[in-house]
């Protein structure tokens, strides 16, 4: 992703936080995915960097921030105040937060914890939490997790090798294959890319976060949501089942929900153009412009 400035943030344990700041204007701050270093946002954050200014970051771990200095600070609480201590570094006081995947956890837990610094919500292919029990509609990842953990734990080295010898382009045709993405919309070399982040990333590491992301929930929060509220979910994602994504829209008061045809877990790479202009059609109808944070040329608040 190119940026227009690029910085470090300091999270509450010291770990060192990356974000890249693009455009001027109203502020959106996007969330990725566990794994993911900005790779579902490659046609989104230029599309949106005309009107806004669109600040991403990289979870603690992931693609140019460190490791966490506090391993067990790994949950989406912590990366909700990580969040916290971006926006600080860029001035920025209430974004538009867009989340994919995990990133609409962290958008949810951000709400939660730090309401003040939200004007409004665009939750993408994600779900309230509980995410291992609803992988392809049943609780089998959240059963088979721990053994998984259990084994790397056990054999670091072999893990390791493993995992970071990935073959990136059989899994593409294997995801094909299963369904899992669109291999019609979503380019070969695009996949590619955010498979071999993945494979780059510490084995440990990205299974912990997994882990705690399958026992976070913002169910209990959901009613009481009082910002502009987007659902966005893929007709075939199996990842997050669209009846989640549904059951969360109609949770939250006046939230709108939007589902993308053919769609999979990969929508913001396989569709964006039907994505940006209902995310579009969101924010000029429910989000008054003065409301999401401005950054002047230094970065700081107007």
């Amino acid at each position: 992703m190119e940026y227009d400035r690029t910085g470090f943030a300091t999270a509450p344990d010291g770990t060192r936080l990356f974000y890249g700041v693009r455009g001027r204007g109203p502020v959106l701050l996007l969330d990725d995915g566990i794994g993911c270093d900005g790779w579902s946002w490659e046609h989104l954050q230029p599309h949106f960097a005309a009107t806004h200014t669109v600040v991403h970051w990289h979870y603690r771990g992931h693609g140019r921030s460190g490791a966490p200095r506090d391993r067990t600070r790994i949950g989406i609480a912590d990366l909700a105040d990580d969040l916290v201590s971006v926006l600080d570094a860029v001035g920025a006081e209430r974004p538009v937060h867009i989340g994919h995947s995990m990133g609409t956890q962290v958008c949810l837990e951000t709400w939660r914890r730090h309401p003040t610094r939200t004007a409004a919500l665009v939750l993408v292919s994600g779900s309230y939490g509980r995410v291992t029990m609803t992988f392809h509609g049943s609780d089998t990842l959240n059963n088979v997790l721990p053994n998984v953990i259990d084994f790397v734990r056990k054999h670091r080295g072999l893990a390791r090798g493993l995992w970071g010898r990935m073959p990136t382009r059989l899994s593409f045709r294997l995801a094909n294959l299963l369904g899992e993405i669109d291999g019609l919309t979503l380019p070969e070399e695009d996949f590619v890319r955010y498979m071999e982040h993945l494979a780059s990333m510490d084995p440990d590491l990205f299974l912990e976060m997994l882990e705690r992301a399958g026992e976070h929930s913002a169910e209990d929060a959901l009613t009481g949501i009082d910002v502009p509220v987007l659902v966005v979910s893929g007709e075939r994602d199996t990842f997050t089942p669209p009846a989640l994504s549904r059951f969360m829209a109609e949770r939250i008061p006046g939230a709108e929900y939007f589902e993308l045809r053919g769609a999979t877990h990969a929508a913001p790479m396989e569709q964006p153009a039907s994505l940006e202009l209902r995310i579009e059609k969101f924010l000029r109808e429910r989000v008054p412009s003065d409301s999401a944070g401005l950054l002047d040329a230094g970065g700081r608040s107007t």
